[in-house]
Order: C-alpha cells, then structure tokens, then sequence
C-alpha cells in the first residue's frame, strides 16, 4: 500500500511522455525500460501524476514509476510517491534517453548535472540533490542541423530498431543488477556498454 514505509523498497523511473503521439519516440526509452520490467504486473494510477506497480527482484521490493506530468515536470510525480513511500534520492533510479550517447550505448552514474536533460532537471530540482542514480540510453546522434526538441519526439527508423531493442534488454539487465548489487557491480558487467564514472560534469 503506498503510504507503508515497511518494507523499505527502491524506486525505478521510467521517464517519459504520456500519450498515443509520443509511443516509441526516442523521449520514451525509459517507459520501455519499465515496461519490460513490470512483467505481468499492470500499472496503476496512483494518489498523485504517475502510474506505478510494484514487483519483486531478487528479494527487493521495487516500485516502478511512469510520470504523467509530462518529461518537463517529471519531478513532481517523483516527489510526490517518493514522500508518500519514504524513498531517499540515492535508492532511485531514473532511466533516461539521451542523445548525447550514440544509439544504443548506456551510461550509468551515481550523481551529476542533468546533462541538458529537462526531465533529469526537473527531477534535481524537486529532489533538491544531484545525488540521483541515472540510467542513461544513446538515442544519438543528433543529425547536424537538427534540433533536439523535434529530434526526441520522433520515432526510431527501422533500420534502428535492432539496436534500440538490443539496449532495452541490457539496460533492464544492468537494472536488476543494480538493485541486487549496487552501483559497482552493475557498471562492471557492461564495460563496453556503460562508462563506469560516478559522476558527470
């Protein structure tokens, strides 16, 4: 039930936009991170601007979170079931897109700036930490000319999609990972997938 601090559990964001014109555009990565891992478990709305279910890895409770308030206000879905279930920053992880990475490479991090990204931002400034664990997939790069907010919101081409695919399962691989066994222990399996620095400039 939310609400229960008992048992203490972790929290993965899928961050995104909801909507029928947003499914599988670059923005919604981490909407298909979170789906892969909720399995057979539905979404539900919640007391608050998200969809959210529960499952289990390993012997860890973990929420899944998918905001409704748009990637630019992120934030506040993340607050608002963070307050309600007594998560600290460091226990959440948000899987992000970004098209500074190039297609299909994942980069994990412990802390950091928001790295251009308006959902990340709006998340540390509502957590009021930079101290936030990010899950981040290369959606890049950004063709010359373009500009980043058309280039986000559009869908992968076809010629894509393998590897687009191939990401979202390393990516819910290096989740449960992380979960299990923490930070160290998640970047080190992915050598060539994920960088293995703690922070970003």
């Amino acid at each position: 039930m939310e609400g229960n601090p008992k048992p203490r559990i972790k929290l993965i964001v899928g961050l995104g936009n909801k909507g029928r014109d947003y499914e599988n555009t670059r923005h919604n990565l981490g909407f298909a991170i979170v789906d892969l891992l909720s399995g057979q478990s539905r979404f539900l709305p919640g007391n608050g601007q998200y969809y959210y279910c529960r499952i289990l890895i390993g012997h860890y409770e973990i929420a899944l979170l998918k905001p409704t308030t748009y990637m630019n206000r992120s934030g506040v879905a993340v607050t608002e079931f963070a307050g309600l279930n007594y998560i600290a920053p460091e226990e959440i992880l948000v899987i992000a897109d970004d098209f500074n990475l190039p297609l299909g490479k994942i980069r994990l991090r412990e802390s950091g700036s928001d790295g251009g990204h308006n959902g990340l931002a709006s998340l540390i400034y509502h957590l009021q930490t930079e101290t936030i664990p990010r899950l981040r997939i290369g959606i890049g790069p950004l063709p010359e000319g373009a500009g980043a907010e058309d280039f986000v919101l559009k869908k992968f081409t076809v010629d894509e999609l393998t590897t687009v695919q191939e990401s979202i399962q390393r990516t819910s691989e290096a989740v449960k990972i992380w979960v299990i066994d923490g930070y160290a222990k998640a970047a080190a399996p992915y050598n060539g997938a994920i960088e293995i620095n703690k922070t970003e400039a």
